[in-house]
């Protein structure tokens, strides 16, 4: 797994042309991260643009409980790398260190962003009584899982907490593992040291999976249980995931997921509000049990031949709380991908979202459409670099008016309008 690929115009099982093979299925593929593989990594989006109103780049989501479709659509940078290297290795175990900065700007300059440590742990692998296994402690994302079309990491086993676990025990068909975290250790007390209040939460996560069903098709199930420390005006919730994920399809994957979430196991909530992509253990403990998440998607991503490729989802997700009602979520949209040589492809991607008003009243829909061609590393769908120059259009309705103003960067620029567009470069790539 360590071998390096050979180009896209000799392969269709491989995401990355001229990439070491494990790398490549950890950063695009689904689920792990590059922890996995030892050396220097990274990964950066960073551009630039102007809009209709004569302004910065303007980006078109409807907000509130919904992710927006990412190409040419993303008014903001981030940037996260680091090193992971074999510490010492004794009797067959290998204990491995992992270290990693990040920086983000709701702005295209993330020159003055601030730095942060986002991983920062050490794992023992090979464990012989844990048949094989790891255990590891420290502070890392966990069994993340995206959809990268949309940047929704719909499942995140830790966004800014420390933790510790045991990895990929084998239990029969499949492997068990199990993670928990401790976060935001804030706490108010009296004179006398009794605990008056506290945002601090133990969260317990369960996983199963490799677990073989079909041809090319793994089961994996995730179970999350969240016990708030404070009790006064403060929740436990849970969360499920079940995935099926089908390899080998037209040389690409099939992904199908249900989640349920309660209260603290949505995952909104935390930090700055705005995570509503991760049901999860990452949800704020001051959500009851009202709070409820129901999310149901396909994605599917297909590369028949090296010179085309198509990134699909197609999502359902409702959500309901005494304070907000109920609202439904829907979403459907493609990418694909041409490449008309071997460093040069087109691309263009279509997004259809829509919201129900927990009122009865008119749903918010939003269209957009994104042409970027784009000078590549490689003619598939996953190859990166990519620089790209791109023509963005949204479209959307007078009820959509108010939530598209709001969740735009650069502020309520379109006023009343229904429509806008957006022109400029931008800069992706992982390694």
């Amino acid at each position: 797994m360590t071998r390096s690929t050979r180009n896209m115009r000799n392969t269709r099982n491989t995401c990355f042309p001229a990439m070491p093979l494990a790398l490549a299925l950890a950063l695009a593929c689904g689920g792990a991260s590059a922890d996995d593989v030892p050396g220097f990594h990274g990964y950066l989006r960073a551009g630039a643009g102007v809009s209709s109103t004569h302004g910065p780049q303007s980006c078109f989501s409807l907000g509130g409980n919904t992710v927006k479709y990412r190409l040419g659509n993303e008014c903001d940078g981030y940037t996260k790398f680091g090193y992971t290297q074999e510490v010492v290795k004794t009797d067959g175990v290998s204990f491995v260190g992992t270290l990693w900065v990040n920086a983000y700007s709701n702005q295209s300059d993330i020159g003055s962003a601030k730095l942060g440590i986002n991983k920062a742990y050490i794992e023992a692998k090979g464990l012989d009584f844990l048949g094989g296994g790891a255990a590891w402690i420290g502070l890392r994302d966990y069994l993340w899982s995206d959809i990268h079309m949309l940047d929704m990491w719909y499942i995140l086993l830790n966004g800014s907490s420390t933790g510790g676990g045991f990895d990929k025990i084998p239990a029969g068909p499949g492997k068990f593992s199990y993670a928990v975290f401790q976060d935001n250790d804030t706490t108010t007390r009296d004179a006398a040291g009794k605990m008056l209040a506290s945002t601090s939460a133990t969260r317990h996560n369960f996983i199963y999976q490799e677990l073989p069903v079909n041809p090319g098709g793994t089961l994996e199930g995730v179970v999350t249980l969240v016990n708030a420390v404070a009790r006064e005006e403060k929740h436990n919730g849970w969360q499920a995931t079940v995935s099926h994920k089908q390899a080998g399809v037209l040389g690409g994957l099939n992904t199908f997921v249900v989640q349920y979430g309660v209260g603290p196991g949505t995952g909104t909530g935390r930090g700055n509000g705005n995570n509503y992509d991760r049901v999860g253990p990452s949800g704020s403990t001051s959500l009851g049990s009202d709070v409820r998440q129901l999310r149901v998607f396909d994605h599917l991503w297909i590369q028949p031949i090296p010179f085309f490729g198509i990134d699909m989802v197609a999502l359902m997700q409702r959500d309901r709380s005494d304070a907000g009602g109920s609202t439904t979520w829907t979403s459907l949209g493609a990418r694909p991908v041409y490449a008309l040589s071997n460093t040069f492809k087109l691309q263009m991607e279509v997004g259809v979202d829509r919201v129900t008003s927990p009122t009865g009243g008119e749903a918010k829909r939003l269209t957009k459409i994104t042409f970027a061609p784009t000078i590549s590393a490689g003619p598939g769908l996953w190859a990166r670099p990519e620089l790209r120059a791109f023509v963005t259009y949204g479209k959307w309705n007078k009820a959509a008016t108010a939530s598209v103003n709001a969740s735009n960067a650069s502020g309520p620029v379109y006023n009343n309008d229904t429509s806008g567009a957006s022109v400029g470069i931008q800069v992706e790539t992982w390694f």
